[in-house]
């Protein structure tokens, strides 16, 4: 074996593609978890506070991720509602007057707000993004307490 030396940063990717690469069906058990952390030095303290962190950031990624399934909901909703409304509006105009004038203007006009409320739903960073997910969590945490 060769005498190389290895950062923690590389010891984590090294370990973390060996893992990948075990053929071993299924899932690793608790007790083979502390046994892995065992050898490699981690104290049992340490381990549950890494799993509590790692707890932590899976329920965020998963609200983040019913965030946006919520957002993507209520856009399709809205550009449901813009077409049946223009489609509408559209057919009135043409009935009306044989041809499309005045229900142009509504038809690019909201087709604009469509479009741009479309973009924002599809962005998911910045501080506008963190500000819509802190108030659905709230407004999700609220409807949890009430149940």
């Amino acid at each position: 074996m060769s005498r190389s030396r290895y950062s923690q940063e590389d010891v984590q990717q090294i370990l973390q593609r060996a893992i990948a690469r075990q053929p071993r069906l299924g899932e690793f058990t608790r007790s083979q978890l502390e046994e892995m952390a065992a050898e490699l030095g981690i104290s049992p303290q340490e381990l549950e506070e890494a799993e509590r962190e790692w707890r932590a950031w899976q329920q965020l990624t998963n609200q983040r991720r019913e965030f946006q399934r919520y957002r993507r909901r209520q856009f399709y909703q809205l550009l449901g509602r813009y077409a049946i409304v223009n489609s509408f509006l559209v057919g009135l105009d043409w009935l009306s007057g044989g041809g499309l004038s005045w229900s142009l203007f509504i038809l690019m006009g909201w087709g604009l707000a469509v479009a741009l409320k479309g973009w924002s739903t599809y962005q998911t960073e910045g501080e506008r993004y963190e500000k819509e997910f802190r108030q659905w969590q709230k407004k999700r945490q609220k409807q949890l307490q009430r149940r």
